[in-house]
């Protein structure tokens, strides 16, 4: 992974990698389902149709990613820093369905921003 400023962090510098993304294609996931292995972060993707779960309809897995924990760390930092910047931004994300469905058009959302 790319570093997007010259330190991590840790205050330490961080590398910048060259980059081919002519191959790269993208795909939308609403759903995640982590497992693993001792050596391997195993990351499977797809998309959940359902608004509550539904045992006749089975998520659709589209996609799987597997790294090794040292890169899936990484990935975690990166994630952790872009929802901390996204929600000091636009408010806190409400991860829970059943608060979300409650929460009124134009009521302010938690954490400052409707």
């Amino acid at each position: 992974m790319g570093a997007e400023s010259p330190t991590n962090p840790q205050g330490q510098q961080s590398r910048e990698f060259p980059m081919d993304s002519t191959a790269m294609s993208t795909a939308y996931a609403n759903f995640a389902r982590v497992t693993g292995t001792p050596e391997e972060l195993v990351l499977d993707f797809g998309l959940n149709t359902q608004m509550s779960p539904n045992p006749n309809e089975p998520v659709r897995l589209t996609h799987r990613l597997v790294l090794n924990y040292y890169t899936a760390k990484r990935l975690l930092m990166a994630l952790g820093m872009a929802l901390q910047q996204h929600e000091n931004i636009y408010g806190v994300l409400e991860t829970d369905i059943q608060k979300r469905v409650k929460m009124q058009p134009g009521q302010p959302r938690p954490g400052g921003t409707s």
